[in-house]
């Protein structure tokens, strides 16, 4: 669904993204685990379009999407969930969710999100900046998901969560992947959600990746030791 070859970001002089590789098949969910500066954000970043590359392929359902400005990357099918959320608190759950449509929504979409999350249907008339942070990121998962991309990619959505909802959090991805027939891009830190939701992990250090495996494959304590150096 995904391919990056030979990927190349940087900021100004410096490069933080260096000659990186990897696939992401139909219906999977992989993890991008690292420390805090090692390019995870600024990976996903580059694959959303708000940074550019500097080189380097990006094909998004075979087609090339590299050169293409964010808005055209999401009526490609390519969908963020920014670190922190993002949400607009002043507006209602509802018009959070709208600021994410590329155009009219079919009701089984309303439907299909409220089913995953039903608290936001209890919400709905809420303003965003009066939910709890769990509540938020679910508001911002839905706004990602109204797009209906085939691609969703996620930026540490445990940040600031308590655990039982990322819990909680780790059980919706993996119900929207079976209901939408997406595929799943999520960075994170804590391993235990990563050995919840992933599919397949791999670990980036210095804008490159250092280790991958399988998660029947996974050796959660290697991967603590890398993320812990």
């Amino acid at each position: 669904m995904l391919a990056v070859q030979n990927l190349e970001v940087g900021y100004g002089q410096s490069r933080v993204i260096q000659d990186l590789s990897f696939q992401l098949g139909g219906e999977e969910i992989l993890a991008i685990m690292g420390r805090n500066g090692m390019g995870k954000t600024t990976l996903l970043k580059s694959l959303i379009g708000i940074l550019p590359s500097r080189s380097g392929s990006i094909k998004l359902d075979e087609k090339e999407i590299s050169s293409l400005a964010p808005h055209e990357r999401v009526r490609g099918g390519i969908a963020f969930v920014p670190q922190g959320r993002m949400i607009f608190p002043s507006l209602t759950v509802t018009e959070n969710i709208l600021t994410g449509a590329r155009g009219a929504i079919e009701q089984s979409v309303w439907d299909e999100i409220y089913a995953v999350f039903p608290v936001l249907h209890e919400m709905r008339k809420r303003k965003g900046g009066n939910l709890s942070g769990g509540q938020q990121q679910q508001l911002a998962i839905a706004r990602a998901l109204i797009s209906d991309p085939k691609v969703l990619v996620l930026d540490e959505p445990t940040e600031g969560i308590q655990p039982s909802i990322i819990k909680d959090i780790a059980k919706a991805l993996k119900e929207i992947r079976k209901m939408r027939k997406l595929a799943i891009i999520v960075s994170e830190q804590v391993v235990s959600f990563m050995m919840e939701v992933c599919d397949r992990a791999l670990v980036i250090e210095r804008g490159r990746f250092i280790h991958e495996a399988p998660r029947e494959g996974l050796d959660a304590d290697k991967v603590k030791a890398l993320l812990a150096v």
